[in-house]
């Protein structure tokens, strides 16, 4: 152990204490807010402030519990930044306790307390959306969590990669039989939730946020799907985190899936559009300047969600490229008709036919995709609808009655 982390636990006897004097002098920062987001596969800490921060950090394994110590600089302790971390209540697998202290005269000390040893990562995010400056701790498991091996062999992104489960990956659904009707291999289906974490996505009047939408709609498709004996689904995240536009392809790919399904709910500058929209891949640019927007928008959740691009890896970030046979894309068109179909039993349609402009999403090689409008949540009407339990589970009955429609005209493509 370093003379700096041995004089750090030496000074409080090994155990992590502070002095917290009441100082609220500013020293180039304000924090705006403090916000912790749990999940299995990995937790999120975000500060946001107003200012030029310097920060190092060290994780201290020669006791228990492991902690990680951030040391913020150009800040100073104020009532209202204890305020703001007592009201972070540490919650998930990762974090037992979270506490903070002024370490020397500009500096703040943040420790955190975890239930396993980690692997940090620490970055900044420059200003973007609603968002101020922001310093982002992801904290992963340093081991990821195992999964049997019975498990494993019916998980294809488990079994591809040697039993443990990918993080940011659910188990697939089962089916109430569990054997195909048609004695084939089941379709998989990856269905994306769109936005999540930090990227709340498009926001209704009544403050309904499009990520907690379209999770639920998730969650609701993925428990009709289990009861269907020739698909089964994964889904590209489970709860309430960030998962960037490049893991969501890759996952798809790593699941073997032969659809991917993005649910989102729409938003517009005026309050008055309304109606459901399917979306596809374009080759050749956008087939409206509405559709272009959108899809500028919703290319821009990695920037708005937070990702570490010194972290991502190259192979991740190559997965986002064009679908290399066009047949795909016109099966996603016809996917999106059938789907469109049977959201209009349930809502007016925005555009009677399937919209198409450049998604990252949709860019996964090889994988027929479609991206789901299913309202817009900045119309008033619409933004109640969609939060109510009945109407979310029409419309993932809906998704799931045109996904069914087009495998049942040609599934042995999807499998060739």
């Amino acid at each position: 152990m370093d003379l700096v982390r041995r004089d750090f636990l030496a000074r409080s006897g090994g155990i992590l204490l502070f002095s917290l004097l009441p100082w609220d002098i500013a020293y180039g920062a304000d924090i705006l807010d403090v916000r912790l987001w749990p999940a299995s596969e990995y937790t999120r800490i975000t500060i946001e402030h107003n200012g030029n921060l310097k920060f190092r950090s060290f994780v201290v394994r020669d006791s228990s519990p492991v902690r990680m110590v951030v040391d913020i600089e150009g800040l100073a302790l104020s009532d209202s930044l204890k305020k703001k971390i007592s009201e972070v209540r540490p919650s998930g697998p990762t974090i037992s306790a979270i506490r903070i202290g002024q370490n020397k005269a500009n500096v703040v000390r943040l420790v955190i307390d975890v239930k396993e040893d980690i692997r940090p990562e620490i970055f900044e995010l420059a200003p973007i959306a609603n968002y101020n400056r922001r310093l982002v701790m992801d904290l992963y498991p340093k081991s990821p969590r195992p999964v049997d091996s019975a498990e494993a062999e019916d998980d294809p992104i488990a079994a591809a990669l040697g039993g443990r489960r990918q993080p940011a990956a659910e188990s697939p659904s089962r089916s109430s039989s569990g054997t195909p009707s048609s004695g084939s291999p089941r379709i998989t289906l990856m269905i994306d939730p769109g936005h999540g974490g930090e990227d709340p996505g498009a926001t209704g009047s009544a403050g309904t946020h499009e990520k907690d939408v379209v999770l639920s709609i998730a969650q609701k498709l993925e428990k009709l799907v289990a009861k269907e004996n020739d698909i089964q689904c994964f889904k590209t995240r489970g709860s309430d985190y960030f998962v960037p536009l490049g893991e969501r392809v890759r996952l798809a790919q790593k699941a073997r899936a032969n659809l991917l399904v993005s649910i989102h709910a729409d938003a517009w500058i005026s309050p008055s559009a309304s109606g459901s929209s399917v979306f596809a891949l374009s080759e050749r640019g956008a087939s409206s300047a509405a559709a272009k927007w959108l899809a500028q928008k919703q290319n821009e959740a990695d920037l708005i969600g937070g990702i570490n691009l010194r972290g991502v890896n190259r192979k991740v970030q190559n997965v986002i490229v064009d679908m290399s046979n066009s047949w795909k894309i016109s099966y996603s068109l016809a996917l999106g008709q059938s789907v469109l179909g049977q959201l209009s039993k349930l809502n007016n349609l925005h555009k009677h036919n399937v919209e198409q402009a450049g998604f990252a999403v949709l860019k996964g090689q090889g994988i027929p995709s479609i991206l789901v409008e299913t309202a817009f949540i900045s119309n008033p009407s619409e933004e109640q609808r969609l939060r109510n339990e009945d109407y979310q589970w029409q419309l993932a009955q809906g998704i799931l009655e045109g996904i069914k429609k087009q495998i049942g005209r040609d599934k042995s493509l999807l499998q060739g």
